[in-house]
């Protein structure tokens, strides 16, 4: 088994503090995302190893699609995993879009597709479906958007939320871009089971993972397909226990409580059922932050989306994550506070000894073997 590891791109600004806001609600980092630290953070996940970088998606960031393809020239092999919402472009233009980005990088394009859980932020863009709506729509658009990908001949397609008469790409994506796919309700179930490659879910208790992933697996079985699996969390890994946990009690101390109110406010409207789950898991309440073996969830507390990191030792998160893997999950994406830095404490303390443990090399150069005592370089350049 070797294990595929991605990293975030903060395009709404980085902090050596917890960011507060997101899906949904505004956000701003002290350290600003510019593109020329933006380009930091990518060189710093390339050198270490990991295959992508995750861009979100939605008003209180970048635009992911520019914001990333500004990005292509100063990587080399680094992959773009571009978060976007179907429905506020046309399958076409996104089918199209996805060609022009495989070829202009060398065919580093793999992409999210977001569905959308916040009503009040839907309707921003212009779009006014309810949730269930939006899942059909989602369906329909993937449905088109694959058979650009595939089709010789003009594409045709009207369904009750997407129609497109004769449509065909002149220059199709090679290779085709590996589509990833959350969504924990039952309307989501279907469309990642039949449409995408890769079902994500973010960073909950091992028991509830296990049970999303029996879910999904019978979905896609159903449609005679085989999925990959990949978990969205945090990390805070240190040289030894006790210094992770000093700096998740310091990221904790930093927080606002008003910060806490505001967006925990705004998170209970969203429709999404995974934001539902990332907050029932500490109910707003810091004395319930701990949720499983060195599963925080401290972060939820001011972060929309993903809301767990795992926090402990190099080798403590490094058996965490073989224990997430043996459950199926082959892909994770990583983020942490700030997002350079966080990059070489993981990069040069876990990935050493999961290579050790045969679950992962890197990418772009040859297998070397994991020194004794993982040390990590945690200074900004």
């Amino acid at each position: 088994m070797s294990l595929a590891f991605h990293w975030f791109l903060p395009t709404y600004g980085d902090s050596r503090n917890l960011v507060a806001g997101g899906h949904g609600t505004a956000m701003h980092g002290d350290r600003p995302a510019t593109l020329r630290y933006l380009h930091q953070i990518c060189a710093a996940a390339e050198d270490n190893g990991f295959e992508a970088v995750l861009t979100p998606t939605g008003l209180w960031c970048e635009d992911a699609w520019l914001t990333t393809a500004m990005l292509i020239e100063g990587t080399e092999t680094l992959k773009f995993l571009v978060a976007f919402r179907p429905g506020l472009l046309s399958p076409t233009l996104t089918a199209q879009m996805a060609g022009t980005f495989q070829r202009h990088s060398g065919g580093r394009l793999l992409l999210n597709v977001v569905t959308g859980g916040e009503p009040h932020e839907q309707r921003a863009y212009g779009d006014f479906l309810d949730k269930e709506s939006r899942y059909a729509r989602t369906a329909e658009f993937l449905h088109v958007v694959r058979q650009l990908w595939s089709s010789r001949e003009p594409v045709t397609f009207a369904g009750d939320h997407i129609r497109i008469d004769g449509a065909q790409l002149n220059n199709p994506p090679d290779p085709v871009p590996v589509v990833f796919f959350g969504g924990s309700s039952a309307a989501a179930g279907p469309v990642a089971a039949k449409y995408s490659d890769v079902y994500l879910t973010w960073g909950e208790p091992r028991k509830a993972v296990a049970q999303k992933l029996d879910w999904i697996r019978g979905l896609a079985a159903d449609t005679g397909r085989i999925l990959q699996y990949g978990l969205r969390i945090h990390v805070i890994s240190r040289d030894t226990s006790e210094q992770a946990w000093a700096e998740a009690d310091r990221l904790l101390s930093a927080v606002d409580p008003a910060d806490v109110e505001r967006v925990q406010a705004s998170l209970a409207r969203s429709e999404s059922e995974g934001q539902r789950r990332m907050l029932e898991l500490h109910g707003g309440d810091r004395s319930r932050l701990l949720v499983g073996p060195n599963l925080w969830a401290g972060v939820g507390l001011v972060r929309g989306g993903a809301g767990t990191a795992l926090v402990g030792s190099h080798a403590e998160v490094a058996e965490r994550l073989a224990e997430y893997a043996r459950l199926g999950i082959t892909h994770f994406i990583l983020s942490g506070y700030p997002h350079l830095e966080e990059a070489y404490w993981f990069g040069e303390g876990v990935l050493p000894l999961l290579e050790r443990k045969g679950l992962w090399q890197h990418p772009t150069r040859t297998s070397q073997p994991a020194p004794a005592t993982p040390f990590a370089v945690a200074s900004a350049h």
